[in-house]
């Protein structure tokens, strides 16, 4: 009689809530995510999707700041009001049915417009992971990025505005060590073996294997094998033209024991080894990590220096010593086609000589730590760790301030060679700023009555040009683009936004998780034709 198969261990009411987030972020993921406390300006239709799509996840805490009373022209776009909350608080209404979709989120309110806390409350800001903003005008949006930008925390201004979604992200400084690349080549070491490996290898010799053996060798173990003879032939190479990895793939083949027919038997294993020869390169630093190790913040460290960079140092460290001018050893293996014993065997190699490596990083973390006079807990062996399984797809962002946008030379700099394409979406972020200038001078947007729509269009073209011209750039392509926003007149649709405001909460969790690469910088959606794109400014 069989014994009854084991249990599997209980999830905890909270990872079965959170299940599929963390089959993305993790545990650690999730924990920054409840301990962040993400700031929006103005509950519009776009700023309660955005909240929305970061209060299900989980967020610890939000902060609305918007002094705006809710009207009809609000409950039309925004499923968060409704007809009962006309002329109310619009912070104070939608915070009530927000707060309803997770009770784990602590949610405030701060009915004034951002205007009254900055002059009122210039410190309010300091301590929030995330600013977001929706539809503030040119003066206030400058102002706003500047002292964001001093203190370092990540700001994203957008907007929902017809069929057109936009967003503009500025950090100082983001890094990310977990950028979970879609195809990652596996870290096999093949051409330059650690001794344990090469030890491991050399003792199996498939030559003298029986049938049921020679089919359950490690793909690992053939493509070594037959790189070795390759070598031999080729100055100790690495095969990189197609002409050169199809004559390493026709010594696999030979090595395929043939039937008494004379027919080759279905071996998988060398099947999985004839397409891994593909994945084969050089064991070398790529030039985005080696950017990072000679970055002036991972040379010259100081009392103030982030983790991030410490262990960057001691990574460079690592390179120059222990490491010989490669990477810790990432030491996961994918799964292959061999018996139990011979892949455990081959996986214990590989993550024993991770855990040496990631052993030697903790001491060199250790020992800079004490260099800087910063507390030798402050970085842990889980974190090293961490940072030793992902050194080779680590990611750093430097951004620019949005303020810098309103500088006419530096704007026009980067907007320039965009808008040679003239079927560029960036486009629509010339003419929303187009808008802007509109509103300041008429106080209404464009289109927004229906009598006026023509009058506007001319009106609105008048601003784009003064814009172009500020900027140095020839006129639109089209005049077509001017009519489309006029013919928007300042509305908000619901589709638009809950599709934008689910983009920029992504970005927003890219953040505080400091997982993924965020976009730099800027985002637009264009609804009509269900297109994004995303641009470097």
């Amino acid at each position: 009689m069989s014994s009854p198969a084991p249990k599997s261990p209980e999830q905890s009411e909270k990872n079965k809530k959170y299940d599929r987030q963390l089959r993305l972020w993790g545990d650690h993921g999730q924990a920054a995510l409840e301990s962040a406390h993400v700031c929006l300006i103005n509950a519009n239709g776009l700023g309660t999707e955005i909240l929305k799509s970061l209060i299900l996840p989980g967020i610890g805490a939000f902060t609305i700041v918007d002094g705006e009373k809710v009207t009809e022209e609000d409950i039309g776009c925004n499923f968060f009001l409704d007809h009962d909350s006309v002329g109310k608080s619009r912070a104070q209404a939608t915070i009530q049915l927000l707060l309803e979709l997770n009770p784990d989120v602590r949610g405030d309110y701060v009915d004034e417009s951002v205007e009254q806390v900055l002059e009122n409350n210039p410190d309010f800001f300091n301590n929030f992971s995330v600013v977001i903003s929706t539809q503030i005008s040119e003066r206030v949006i400058i102002r706003l990025s500047k002292k964001l930008w001093e203190l370092e925390i990540p700001f994203i201004a957008c907007q929902s505005y017809g069929f057109i979604g936009y967003a503009r992200i500025q950090v100082q400084e983001h890094t990310v060590i977990e950028t979970h690349p879609d195809n990652e080549v596996p870290d096999l070491r093949l051409d330059k073996p650690f001794p344990s490996l090469k030890e491991l290898i050399d003792s199996i010799d498939i030559s003298k294997m029986e049938l049921k053996d020679h089919a359950h060798v490690p793909y690992v173990v053939i493509l070594y094998k037959c790189l070795q003879q390759w070598q031999q032939e080729n100055e100790g190479q690495i095969p990189k033209t197609y002409r050169e990895k199809e004559s390493l793939r026709k010594l696999i083949r030979a090595e395929i024991l043939n039937n008494d027919d004379g027919i080759p038997h279905d071996e998988e294993n060398f099947e999985e080894a004839i397409k891994a020869v593909n994945t084969l390169a050089p064991t070398n630093i790529p030039s985005h990590v080696r950017e990072i190790l000679d970055d002036e913040s991972c040379i010259n460290l100081t009392s103030k220096s982030k983790p991030f960079w410490i262990m960057a140092k001691a990574l460079r460290e690592f390179v120059e010593n222990e490491g010989a001018g490669a990477l810790p050893l990432r030491g996961t293996l994918p799964d292959m086609t061999a018996d139990t014993e011979r892949y455990i065997h081959l996986q214990q190699v590989y993550h024993s000589q991770a855990a040496k490596d990631a052993e030697v990083m903790f001491r060199r973390v250790q020992q800079l730590l004490r260099e800087i006079n910063q507390s030798p807990d402050s970085i842990t062996e889980k974190d090293v760790k961490l940072f030793c399984k992902h050194t080779s797809t680590m990611h750093l962002v430097r951004g620019s301030c949005i303020a810098d946008d309103y500088d006419n030379k530096i704007f026009a700099q980067k907007l320039a060679p965009h808008l040679e394409d003239p079927e560029s979406a960036l486009v629509y972020a010339v003419l929303l700023r187009g808008v802007d200038r509109f509103r300041i001078a008429h106080g209404t947007y464009p289109g927004e009555y229906d009598d006026q729509v023509e009058p506007d269009i001319v009106k609105l073209k008048s601003c784009v040009s003064k814009l172009l011209n500020e900027w140095s750039c020839g006129p639109l392509a089209k005049d077509d683009y001017v009519h489309e926003i006029c013919r928007y007149g300042g509305g908000e649709l619901h589709s638009i936004s809950a599709f934008v405001g689910g983009c920029i909460a992504q970005e927003t969790i890219k953040f505080i998780t400091s997982q993924y690469k965020p976009i730099h910088n800027t985002f637009i959606y264009d609804g009509i034709t269900s297109n994004t794109a995303s641009f470097t400014l």
